[in-house]
């Protein structure tokens, strides 16, 4: 394929930072049958607050996770621990009512308190800092939108402040400033709650995909040689994998592109930041086990749905450069998670009545960290038997926009397999077939089925990261065809050219 980018002219490994430098986990797979009251499906943030939630309570709980804990949408998000998301406090009392914006807002708070709460109480080492947000602009006409969003903010309880200038090294025309927001390392983050929870007595198994869950008087879910009978399942994975209520079309699935620079002084900047302008740009500091970084992140876009993902960095690096002092790019990653209608997140029980003890989260619009805590809290306490007060907002089978989701079409199609270069893929149409090939370096090429084993879209080569990105529901395949993320349960197919 010639008219994409190449990855080998991409700098930096193809990895997150935070997932680089976390300590390995090494569960044992799942084996036998075995019982419990909660099994919960993610090791994620969702997956563990609930978790540790039950096992605090004294219940008994079993994890299941496909790969390794927190090395997944968790491992690579901004990490960002704040009740500010952009400007939508005001979006969310003009839309949905001043009720659940502030639900929204309580909910989150809870979320970030929860996380502070734990790093103490579990001596979780994660590089947690207490630092200020900012969500800024740098076009002078959308101070308007500034301060009707500090003006939401502050009517929701939350402290916000509408300023002249965000105090990063270019002009910006101003900005929302919460203080006292936080920012970690979401993986070790992870590491450090899967600890506490198998010190209370929960059971994390890893290298455990789950293949069914199916209702026989409990629930009873399979994962490679091993069962789980339980009284509740809860589904903490990035999409969910099964749902009595679909979540697929009530959802889009988006990524995005993150890189990580090394820096000097990272203390000249003082903060996180979120640009609300076209093209967004999201900017924090961080480190690995070399030094410090700036981590820069590009804006959304459809998963699968873009031809040419290693392009996203290439204009992200130029940005930056020109507008950051950077240094070199040390790592570089996609991380995927999913929108819904109204900015709210999915959590709860989609039919209680058909499948009670069914619990789902998904669609934290690119906010996981407090919205999964949130989530992972209000699922823990439907278990517990107690209500929480963001069950309305937050219900899975609440009205949606039915026209929201947006179905792609693969980005990869070529006429034959002597058009895909060396570090390239693409898909070749075959009467019926369709067939999803990568060369090599060296010229050797290797193929799998192209159609995505959750609802048969064809897949698309992402040139970045080199998986096979689903453009309809999202699915995330590794070179191989080996499933790195639902809602697919299944491989693609090895094929023998």
């Amino acid at each position: 394929m010639t008219d994409v980018t190449k990855t080998a002219s991409l700098g930096g490994q193809n990895a997150s930072c935070w997932t680089a430098t976390a300590r390995q986990t090494d569960y044992s797979p799942i084996t036998g049958s075995i019982e419990a009251e909660t099994v919960i499906i993610g090791a994620g943030i969702v997956g563990l607050t609930a978790a540790l939630r039950l096992c605090e309570a004294g219940r008994s709980v079993i994890l299941l996770e496909a790969l390794r804990v927190g090395r997944q949408v968790t491992g690579r998000s901004t990490a960002k621990i704040t009740t500010q998301h952009g400007l939508i406090y005001h979006d969310l009392i003009r839309n949905l009512g001043r009720p659940a914006a502030q639900n929204y807002a309580d909910a989150n708070r809870a979320g970030v308190d929860q996380i502070l709460d734990w790093t103490s109480a579990h001596g979780i080492e994660c590089d947690l800092e207490t630092m200020p947000a900012y969500a800024y602009t740098t076009d002078t006409a959308r101070r308007g939108d500034i301060a009707a969003e500090a003006q939401a903010a502050r009517q929701m309880g939350l402290d916000a402040e509408a300023i002249d200038r965000a105090p990063l090294p270019f002009d910006t025309a101003g900005a929302l400033r919460f203080p006292d927001q936080a920012q970690f390392n979401p993986a070790r983050y992870a590491v450090g709650l899967a600890l506490a929870v198998e010190k209370l007595g929960g059971r994390i198994f890893e290298a455990s995909r789950v293949t069914s869950i199916d209702e026989e008087n409990a629930w009873r879910v399979a994962a490679n040689d091993g069962t789980v009978r339980a009284d509740h399942v809860v589904v903490a994975t990035n999409m969910t994998i099964e749902s009595p209520v679909g979540m697929a079309n009530r959802t889009q699935p988006r990524s995005h592109t993150a890189m990580a620079f090394r820096i000097e002084d990272p203390a000249a900047f003082e903060g996180f930041f979120l640009g609300i302008d076209d093209p967004t740009r999201s900017i924090r500091t961080g480190r690995d086990d070399k030094g410090p970084l700036l981590l820069v992140l590009g804006p959304k876009f459809n998963t699968g749905q873009d031809g040419d993902v290693a392009r996203r960095f290439v204009e992200l690096e130029a940005w930056a450069r020109v507008n950051l002092p950077v240094g070199d790019v040390a790592w570089r990653w996609c991380n995927e998670d999913y929108d819904t209608p109204d900015r709210v997140p999915y959590a709860g029980e989609p039919d209680p009545g058909k499948s009670p003890g069914f619990y789902i989260a998904t669609g934290f619009n690119a906010w996981g960290i407090s919205n999964g805590t949130a989530a992972g809290m209000l699922i823990a306490e439907h278990i517990l038997g107690r209500s929480c007060p963001w069950d309305k907002l937050y219900d899975p089978a609440r009205p949606y926009d039915k026209k929201f989701h947006v179905n792609g079409d693969s980005q990869s199609i070529v006429e034959s397999f002597d058009q895909i270069a060396p570090g390239e893929g693409g898909v070749v149409v075959n009467g019926e077939r369709k067939i999803a090939a990568w060369r090599e370096k060296s010229g050797a090429l290797h193929a799998v089925e192209a159609v995505c084993t959750h609802k048969g879209c064809t897949v698309s080569w992402n040139n970045a990261d080199r998986t096979w990105d689903c453009p309809c529901h999202g699915s995330i395949f590794a070179a191989d065809g080996s499933l790195i993320h639902g809602p697919a349960r299944k491989p693609l197919q090895p094929v023998v050219l």
